[in-house]
């Protein structure tokens, strides 16, 4: 195990209001932004150890989705749309400009669609096992079998009333390394109360829907296209066996993204931040002062 993994968060909680409801973030560092979107059902809390390799270089902030992590959860749908306008509108509460995105599984949807709207107010942009292509695309087989079981769930409404328990299945499958029960119980505690599991179900449909003609496959098409005529640095980061990632992934995006860095961080499953986040953190530190150095 990384000898730099703690399961503590170093650094202090704040809270701000957006569209009426207060969003969690951790914030440390100074200059330019960095800020980190974490997947599902995780929180900001999945960027506790890679954040100390990046406070040096910018503004390092990670906030919790709406409806994940300390971030309230108000009676919305939790649509990707819905994430996507919280996460907009905290961009412009915290008047972050110049930003490095740093993303992850359904947290890339939300930051690619941002990058490619607001390319203006982007520096560069960093993902790990992240969606580049519609889910009918490029699935992996991992990825298949999970969801497989998940739709076969008899009682979708347990997930919703009882969220901590689809932590105690899901992250044991997507980590490396056995997580602790301090570690563990970070990630179920937003999910402790009945109903909170609302936004894990939300994102089950809209995963499960990927047909190539879903509402959210028709995003990422979207996206993925501008991201082909992108000048924005970015930096892919890759694992094998990988869980959404897969090489006809990295192969396409080699061939069709310009201005990409690709680095492969070895065997991962979904969260490498977890079990090896210096590797993540040292290869976007190296990738960031490059592209610093190239600006200057």
């Amino acid at each position: 195990m990384d000898e730099k993994i703690s399961g503590k968060i170093l650094y202090p909680s704040n809270f701000i209001e957006v569209l009426g409801s207060k969003i969690h973030y951790i914030e440390a560092g100074s200059g330019d932004p960095i800020l980190f979107l974490h997947g599902i059902p995780t929180s900001c809390y999945l960027w506790r150890n890679v954040i100390p390799y990046l406070t040096s270089l910018g503004r390092c902030i990670a906030p919790d989705l709406v409806g994940f992590g300390r971030s309230d959860k108000p009676d919305i749908l939790y649509t990707v749309y819905d994430h996507i306008e919280y996460i907009e509108a905290l961009i412009k509460a915290l008047d972050l400009k110049k930003m490095t995105i740093v993303m992850h599984g359904w947290g890339s949807i939300i930051g690619f669609d941002y990058a490619m709207r607001h390319e203006e107010n982007c520096k560069g942009l960093v993902f790990y096992e992240a969606f580049l292509r519609s889910l009918n695309e490029d699935i992996s087989l991992p990825f298949q079998e999970q969801l497989i079981s998940l739709q076969n769930v008899e009682n979708v409404s347990d997930i919703v009333m009882n969220g901590s328990a689809f932590i105690d299945k899901i992250m044991p499958q997507n980590v490396m390394r056995q997580l602790t029960e301090e570690e563990m119980q970070n990630y179920r505690e937003p999910f402790m109360g009945k109903g909170t599991g609302k936004p894990i179900l939300q994102y089950l449909k809209e995963l499960s829907n990927g047909t190539g003609k879903s509402q959210i496959d028709k995003l990422i098409a979207n996206y993925s296209k501008k991201l082909t005529l992108s000048s924005l640095p970015k930096l892919m980061l890759y694992s094998v066996p990988g869980f959404i990632t897969t090489i006809a992934t990295v192969m396409w995006a080699k061939e069709n993204i310009p201005n990409l860095e690709i680095v492969d961080i070895g065997e991962e499953l979904h969260l490498a931040q977890e079990s090896n986040p210096r590797l993540l953190g040292e290869a976007i530190s190296v990738w960031l002062q490059g592209i610093e150095q190239f600006k200057a």
